[in-house]
């Protein structure tokens, strides 16, 4: 991206999705108020990479950060922090508020999920 006015040039954006930049910024803070250690999060992290890049080889985009968002449920659900079901709830609105979420519109989840 360049600056007509002044020629400079614009640093592309690190997350080419808001929700990838999200559940980054949440795992960030997770960790950093000692809900889990930062080892234990790459190795976990690592090991659903290799699971997810045998069916094919990932492109850093969405499947990247869906394999980060797995291994977050995943973790908090191991570790106490998160009912599986509550997991799964959240899951399942979600997939209903984006399904009804008219394209390029932000999606919201409903009051009380």
């Amino acid at each position: 991206m360049s600056d007509q006015t002044t020629g400079a040039t614009s640093p592309e954006p690190v997350f080419t999705q808001p929700w990838h930049g999200q559940v980054f910024a949440l795992t960030v803070s997770l960790n950093e108020a000692g809900h889990f250690d930062w080892p234990e999060w790459t190795a976990r992290f690592s090991q659903t990479l290799v699971r997810h890049g045998l069916e094919k080889q990932l492109d850093g985009g969405d499947d990247y950060f869906n394999a980060w968002l797995e291994t977050l449920e995943s973790l908090l659900v191991d570790l106490g922090q998160a009912a599986p079901q509550d997991v799964q709830r959240l899951r399942d609105a979600w997939e209903a508020a984006y399904l009804a979420t008219p394209h390029g519109d932000p999606v919201h989840l409903p009051d009380g999920v």
